[in-house]
């Protein structure tokens, strides 16, 4: 076969390369990220890529999307069965129960920032290979901390100039009230069964919370009259979500009450939270499209379905593709990268050599200096540092390595002087 008609190597579907040009956007997210991590005092984790199996489906929930449909499963070598890790929630509990964290004082303040995989159909700001960051918080029961953690998320979306955000809110209620409330809601779609979608069929044997959180056209018509689990909280969720309420007026947020938002996974209880940007269609600005851009709530109950005990805890994550995507179309100021100011010219294999050393001199006294050691005439050498728009070129050649002296040109005015090779780093900190 000829070298025309092989095929070519990509990356695998929905899995891309962040190349050097967008880098400065995933620093922006991450920096923004850590800066607000820093100011509450939480630490950051980096968990396995690859986890067991089980993690996920006895976390994240035998029923949900994530384990039925968009895991990517593999065995290891030993029969072991291990998957990419398709959210983080379940790594942060499993590393604070297998750590003994729950001995440290508490509560415990997490965040992390990185990869994490799931088969989906590839579109616009979303990826079968996706960065997310997120922050939890474990052994604290309060309604302050779900307030926190949805002012955390808010506070870094902001900080990165996104405007127009609005909080959904809603409880879905624990393990006391829920399950009268899935009765209600098993007895309403039953009869409705017939123009519910297959998927949402399938939910209503296994779970029926999941049909709330369906967003097929025909499925959402039925869902607006279905019953809502804000009239049936036991005392102890409705007192601790009009907390939650009470704290996020205290802090001036907008919010607005979503009874039917449930979020796809099994392990929430009590407060459920989702963060939109609000967008006006360039066809038509009476309309608006909603970009959800992270997404939590409380899991009092995880620690426990995971074998260890019960640890109240809350957090959320937020989609960092979908968030450089909106900063991209946005008009958020990106600083452009550190330009050089000086030039590091080399004639002959002596000079070359010595430049790698002058090159760790000047970076050690951070002083950023550019080179070219592919190319050997002077004359291309100073073409390239013209191109850098640098102040100074430094020339080093033979001669110069020999009486231990390297030329500083100023490349404005083309005047160009003599120093000592031991002098010249503080020599060009002083000009530049």
């Amino acid at each position: 076969m000829s070298k025309s008609k092989k095929a070519k190597l990509r990356s695998p579907s929905g899995m891309h390369d962040i190349l050097p040009r967008d880098q400065k956007y995933y620093r922006i997210v991450y920096k923004a990220a850590k800066s607000i991590a820093d100011f509450y005092r939480f630490g950051q984790i980096n968990t396995p890529i690859v986890e067991d199996l089980e993690l996920f489906s006895k976390g994240t929930g035998e029923s949900t999307d994530i384990v039925q449909k968009q895991m990517f499963v593999l065995k290891s070598r030993g029969g072991k069965n291990l998957a990419l890790r398709p959210e983080g929630t379940p790594s942060i509990v499993r590393s604070y129960l297998e750590h003994g964290m729950s001995s440290y004082p508490q509560p415990v303040k997490l965040w992390y920032f990185g990869s994490y995989f799931r088969y989906e159909r590839p579109q616009a700001g979303r990826f079968r290979q996706f960065r997310q960051l997120g922050f939890e918080v474990l052994g604290d029961q309060g309604a302050a901390i779900d307030a926190q953690i949805i002012q955390i998320f808010h506070s870094v979306l902001e900080s990165m100039k996104l405007e127009d955000l609005v909080i959904e809110i809603n409880s879905i209620g624990d393990y006391q009230c829920r399950p009268y409330y899935k009765k209600l809601l098993v007895n309403y779609f039953r009869s409705r069964q017939s123009s519910l979608c297959s998927d949402c069929r399938r939910r209503l044997k296994q779970n029926p919370l999941r049909i709330l959180d369906c967003k097929e056209e025909k499925c959402q018509r039925i869902i607006k009259s279905a019953p809502q689990i804000i009239d049936h909280l036991c005392k102890d969720c409705h007192d601790h979500f009009k907390e939650v309420l009470e704290f996020l007026d205290d802090l001036g947020l907008p919010y607005h009450l979503n009874p039917y938002l449930v979020r796809g996974l099994d392990y929430y209880t009590k407060t459920v939270f989702e963060i939109f940007q609000l967008e006006k269609q360039k066809e038509d600005s009476e309309k608006t499209v909603r970009n959800a851009l992270a997404g939590g709530g409380r899991y009092d109950n995880l620690a426990k379905v995971l074998g260890g005990k019960e640890v109240p805890a809350c957090g959320g994550a937020m989609g960092v593709e979908r968030i450089i995507e909106i900063i991209k179309n946005s008009k958020f100021s990106v600083k452009k990268a550190k330009k050089p100011k000086v030039f590091l010219a080399q004639l002959g294999k002596r000079a070359k050599r010595l430049s790698l050393k002058l090159m760790e001199d000047f970076r050690k006294d951070n002083v950023f200096v550019a080179q070219v050691l592919t190319k050997d005439s002077l004359k291309s050498q100073l073409k390239a540092a013209d191109r850098l728009g640098v102040k100074y070129a430094l020339i080093l050649g033979q001669k110069e390595v020999i009486e231990g002296e390297i030329l500083v040109r100023n490349m404005k005015t083309g005047k160009q002087k003599t120093v000592k090779i031991n002098r010249i780093v503080k020599t060009i900190k002083k000009k530049i």
